[in-house]
């Protein structure tokens, strides 16, 4: 599996579609910075793109790894090494190089802005924790998704639509239901409407980080008196993990029953 990861992440090094993702971030990270000089604030409005963004890179960047690769993943197939090394090899390699470039894109600039000498330090630190957590999240999502799609056009569709539908369309249905139910309480409803979408939560996560939960609205308070605890924090993050590991699990468990 580790040279299998290896081939993969040093591939898409060499792609010149993850220096432009490197770049993107690295342009991105230094103009913040010098519009407003101050971190915190810089924090605030990277969450608002990351939170975005990052997912639907990682779920197009994934599919397209995959329908791309599969003359090649049907070579290895042939040769006597396990499915899931295989897949979750690949899976690894696209992830990692993802996250390498979002770390070190932004990374660089707030480094050199000095960012270890200022109090923004673990807020930037739990932005980028999030944004790896969502690249690996919507990446093994779409390779769950190209994995059970023959068609690249179906395929494609189906990972658009997922990120379509966790960033834009859920909120949309969420707040309907805050305000079709109203009356009744939904302090347990908003809690496990957020937990049950990564974009949600990691949003939600960072606001209460950056004490601005006044940003989320009706619902500000109850996030506040979960979230804002330890174990509130520490239950956000499992669910964050529980969202990374569940894809992972059902890709080895498909590519042990999909017919090639």
């Amino acid at each position: 599996m580790l040279k299998i990861l290896k081939y993969s992440f040093y591939d898409l090094m060499r792609s010149r579609w993850s220096y432009v993702y490197f770049l993107f971030y690295l342009a991105l990270g230094f103009v913040l910075l010098f519009l407003n000089n101050d971190v915190s604030k810089a924090v605030i409005t990277l969450m608002n793109i990351i939170i975005v963004l990052v997912p639907l890179i990682g779920t197009i960047f994934g599919v397209m790894y995959y329908y791309n690769s599969k003359e090649f993943t049907e070579l290895l197939l042939a040769q006597p090494i396990k499915r899931s090394s295989i897949f979750l090899g690949q899976y690894l390699g696209v992830a990692g190089s993802l996250t390498l470039s979002l770390v070190l894109g932004l990374g660089i600039p707030f480094v050199l802005y000095g960012l270890f000498r200022s109090d923004a330090i673990f807020d930037f630190s739990l932005l980028l924790v999030v944004g790896a957590f969502l690249t690996l999240i919507f990446t093994a999502l779409s390779f769950n998704i190209a994995l059970s799609n023959e068609n690249r056009i179906k395929g494609f569709g189906y990972a658009v639509l997922l990120w379509l539908f966790l960033a834009v369309i859920y909120d949309g249905l969420f707040l309907m239901s805050l305000i079709l139910f109203e009356e009744y309480p939904l302090d347990t409803f908003s809690l496990l409407a957020t937990m049950f979408n990564p974009i949600d939560l990691s949003r939600t996560l960072i606001l209460l980080k950056l004490d601005i939960s006044a940003l989320l609205g009706y619902t500000g308070a109850v996030f506040k008196s979960f979230f804002g605890t330890g174990l509130g924090f520490f239950v956000s993050l499992l669910m964050l993990t529980l969202w990374t590991v569940i894809p992972i699990l059902r890709l080895i468990y498909k590519s042990k029953k999909k017919d090639f």
